[in-house]
Formats: structure tokens, sequence, C-alpha cells
């Protein structure tokens, strides 16, 4: 039995997740912002097997809570073994281009806000020599494309950030996750137009799930896409730069 903090809880990723974790009789403390929402998914998960689920309602944005949140969350689960960081958003691109406010707020959502919270636990599970943490990052910040750029950029830092956290705290024994879906058929991509590339979250929640057990480092999933990636990222930048992508 794990005890098991999920942040960003109310996404459809974070969600399937959270239910695998059920299925295993963890301790779960969700955190998001819509409370009803959070004691929907807190029920569905009690019934699922987990024998204690705690809510908490937090801006994730405001990351002068974030100590707090995490003492709270690890006071009322007795400590925590296990973490997902699942929060984040799909900005409008051409608002972002338009607008520096609207980028820096995309850019505080999906890196900042993710950064301080892998350092407040990368700072306790060091502390505390265990643990292990999934990091929802993107295959979007594999390379800047100009359909995403601001996006994608946010999530290369993600991406480098946990890299290093990984690098930092792999001596002792430490599990640091950086995850990479592809297209996922969520509320977040609800306005994208469905392809052969789109999977359910629960394929994604599985493939975190399985990263967490086994101590895995950097999870394309599905796992196709560090075929496809690969490919993306030999692209020449004098070809590259053609594309409309």
């Amino acid at each position: 039995m794990k005890r098991v903090l999920i942040l960003g809880a109310t996404s459809a990723i974070a969600e399937e997740t959270a239910r695998l974790f059920a299925s295993k009789g963890d301790r779960i403390c969700l955190v998001g912002r819509r409370p009803e929402r959070l004691a929907e998914i807190a029920a569905d998960l009690r019934v699922r097997g987990a024998p204690q689920v705690e809510t908490l309602v937090s801006d994730l944005n405001e990351t002068e809570r974030h100590g707090a949140l995490i003492d709270g969350a690890a006071e009322a689960l007795g400590g925590l073994d296990t973490a997902l960081l699942a929060h984040g958003t799909l900005g409008d691109q051409a608002a972002s281009q338009a607008d520096w406010t609207v980028a820096a707020s995309e850019i505080h959502t999906n890196f900042l806000s993710a950064a301080s919270l892998l350092t407040l636990l990368a700072n306790r599970f060091e502390a505390q020599r265990h643990g292990a943490v999934a990091v929802i990052s993107s295959v979007a910040g594999d390379r800047g494309r100009q359909s995403n750029y601001v996006y994608g950029a946010a999530k290369a830092g993600l991406t480098t950030f946990t890299d290093g956290v990984r690098n930092r705290l792999a001596p002792l024994g430490i599990t640091v996750v950086t995850v990479k879906p592809g297209f996922v058929d969520t509320p977040m991509t609800a306005h994208l137009p469905k392809g052969p590339l789109f999977v359910k979250p629960d394929v994604v929640a599985r493939s975190i799930h399985r990263a967490l057990a086994k101590g895995g480092n950097v999870l394309y999933t599905p796992w196709f896409w560090r075929f496809i990636m690969a490919i993306i990222k030999a692209v020449p930048e004098a070809i590259f730069k053609k594309l409309k992508l």
C-alpha cells in the first residue's frame, strides 16, 4: 500500500491513473481546483478499493501555496511515497503570439508551477530517501513547431528540469519519470479533429502506473511516439522550417 499524491487530479489522465492506484489498495490525496469534481472522483476511487481518499482544493498556479499544500497532503496520508504531476493547459497559440501576457500565463502553468511542485517533492523524497514521482510533459517539447511552440517550449523546459531532478536523485534509488504523451482524447483536446494517433486516457494511465512501479525514466506513450519524434527531431532545419507543422 502506497501513499499517493495526485496534482491536477481532475484531468482525464490523472483520474484514470488514480483508478489504478485505488485498485491496488493505495491511499490517495487528490488536488484540483473543482471541489465538486474532486468529490465525484474520490467517491469512485473508494468504490474501487482505495481505503483512504483525501481531497484538497487548490489553484496550482499559486506557487506560494505549494509548500503548505504538499505538507497538508503528507499530513493527511501520514507521509508520501508517490506523486503524479498532471496539471497543465493546452493554450491558444495564436493568442499567445498576439499577447505576451497570455504566453507568460501558459509558461507559468505548464512549466514554472510544475517545477515549483517538483522541487518541493524532490527535496522531501531526498530527505526521506525514497519515493517515486511522474511528471506529465509532452512530445510537443521535443521540437518547436509554429502551431504550438509556446506550449512546446514550456514542456521542453519541464522535460529538462525533470531530467535533472532524476539525475540528482538516481543515486538514492528515487524514481523520476518524464511522461511524454502524444495525442490523447481528453477534454483538453476536444476541439481537435481526431485521427488514428489518438488514444484514450486509460492507455496513458496504464503506462504511467507501470513506469512508476518498475522505475522508469522517459516514457513515450503510446510507445510509437518515441520513433515518431526521433524522425521529427532528425529533420534538418533547412527542411523543417519550410514545413507547416
